[in-house]
């Protein structure tokens, strides 16, 4: 049996997802960064070089992912937007145009047999989108760049364009990447368009005709169809061929009227007249090959949405880290990791998560310290067995972040590959360091770099989202980054339906 997933279902899902972070019962997303730690063959496989892909599995995607996690930030409903790949417009390329019947077997002008992977639209260097309704026959755009906002199509560069939308300078900053750009409806360019109006047509030229000016009503299932009421093709003969389709009165074939409410729809050159109003009958000649065929606009009209119409199936999250965001996020080490997790709890509790941004690594407060811990070597603590890796030691204050993976060493015994949390006051010590520290037992409240405050109880403090909760519904292995005290991070993940 042979199937597909359908631009409609995959837009379908598309805006579901969109509109979980806005409806009323809507969801709660982070941003997390995690894995400080080096990727390793022993371990996730793969290297820092050449990072693995995360395999879509129980494991991976519900559990291990929260044991390398750094921090996580709440994800506002202004840091998503629909997206769209970036196409850039340059003169003297040629593009695709806009056809309702792109498939393998009547592919674009590159070659592509799906309307939404050929390039149908283009985005200018002042960010304005356009749409190719006619491609001049499959040649090269040879002009200016266009700059027109009109509802109305117009032709350039031998093209015939169709204006979508603007990309604020609002959007370009927090969206536009070399790949990806936001698209959003234009209510002006929404409220001029006409379900099932014909905007464009493919004109076969022929040969042999008699020259002169026809009009021919286009038939199909359209309001009116067939009669001067409906959708009327002008049609230019010049030395006995049809011209090609243009908005030139008297040099093109032009579309006198558009009508409304076409799926499909045909032209009959054995059925012309001398008139618009369809009252007096005319003959065309006895040439033969020419034809007019009818481009069928999208379901309610060109231009009444840019993100249904140039295939906005993708979302994309933008979000700022913002130095150590309020002490919450790491600046003393890399993170190799980064996704989405959908409705968190809150550290020993059912409830979701709300604050704006949450520390996941587990932190432990010295009563005494000897030496200084270095970011990622292996922490050991006597008696208990327990085995970490450091995150960040913040050396005035005697605090130790850190992380328990379930490798080998970086959680676990690498004996018997037991876990054991690190608890009490027996010694932790750093294997190539050889720093130490003694736990604190005390429950206090310790006021950090940035003026947010850490509660510890009995010397620890927990992750503040609870480990495993919620659903990681996104997830990404990237090279490592490093973080610094002054520096800001636009992470965008680009997901696609």
């Amino acid at each position: 049996m042979s199937a597909i997933v359908t631009e409609k279902f995959r837009l379908h899902n598309a805006t579901q997802f969109f509109e979980s972070f806005t409806e009323a019962s809507s969801s709660t997303y982070y941003l997390f960064i995690g894995k400080s730690s080096p990727f390793t063959s022993t371990t996730t496989t793969g290297s820092d070089s050449s990072p693995p892909t995360p395999a879509d599995a129980v494991g991976e995607t519900e559990f291990y992912a929260w044991d390398s996690m750094l921090a996580a930030k709440k994800v506002a409903s202004t840091d998503i937007t629909f997206a769209i790949p970036r196409r850039n417009f340059a003169d003297g390329t040629t593009y695709d145009m806009y056809k309702h019947n792109i498939s393998s077997s009547n592919t674009s002008t590159s070659g592509a047999s799906n309307l939404y992977d050929s390039t149908f639209y283009f985005i200018t260097s002042d960010f304005r989108v356009y749409k190719v309704l006619d491609n001049n026959g499959g040649t090269a755009y040879s002009g200016s760049e266009p700059t027109s906002e009109s509802t109305s199509p117009f032709e350039l560069g031998g093209y015939i364009l169709k204006y979508m939308y603007k990309i604020t300078p609002s959007e370009a900053a927090k969206f536009l990447t070399s790949d990806f750009a936001p698209v959003s409806d234009d209510s002006t360019v929404s409220a001029d368009a006409t379900d099932g109006k014909i905007e464009s047509i493919r004109v076969t030229a022929g040969s042999g005709y008699t020259d002169g000016t026809y009009y021919a009503a286009v038939f199909g299932d359209g309001t009116s169809q067939g009669t001067s009421s409906g959708a009327i093709i002008r049609i230019t003969v010049t030395s006995g061929s049809l011209a090609s389709f243009g908005l030139t009165t008297g040099t093109d074939t032009t579309i006198h009227s558009g009508g409304a409410g076409y799926t499909f729809g045909t032209v009959n050159l054995d059925t012309v007249f001398s008139d618009s109003g369809l009252s007096s009958s005319a003959n065309i000649g006895s040439g033969t090959g020419g034809a007019v065929d009818v481009i069928i606009s999208p379901k309610e009209g060109h231009g009444n949405s840019a993100i249904t119409e140039l295939g906005g199936h993708f979302v994309m999250n933008a979000i700022t880290l913002s130095q150590a965001e309020g002490d919450d996020v790491t600046t003393e080490n890399d993170f190799r990791q980064v996704g989405l997790v959908v409705d968190p709890t809150t550290f020993g509790t059912s409830t979701v998560g709300t604050s704006s941004t949450a520390r996941q690594t587990y932190v432990v407060k010295g009563s005494s310290t000897s030496g200084t811990f270095e970011a990622d070597e292996i922490i050991t603590q006597a008696s208990t067995g327990a085995v970490g890796r450091v995150v960040e030691f913040d050396s005035s204050r005697s605090l130790l972040y850190y992380h328990q993976e379930r490798f080998g060493d970086y959680g676990t015994s690498s004996s018997t590959g037991g876990y054991v949390a690190f608890s009490g006051t027996n010694t932790i010590t750093g294997s190539s360091s050889s720093a130490t520290l003694v736990p604190s037992s005390d429950t206090e409240t310790v006021t950090l770099a940035n003026s947010n405050t850490l509660t510890l109880t009995t010397g620890y403090a927990n992750p503040e989202l609870q480990p495993d909760s919620g659903n990681i519904v996104y997830l990404e292995n990237r090279k490592p980054i490093q973080r610094d005290s002054d520096q800001t991070e636009d992470i965008k993940l680009i997901i696609e339906f």
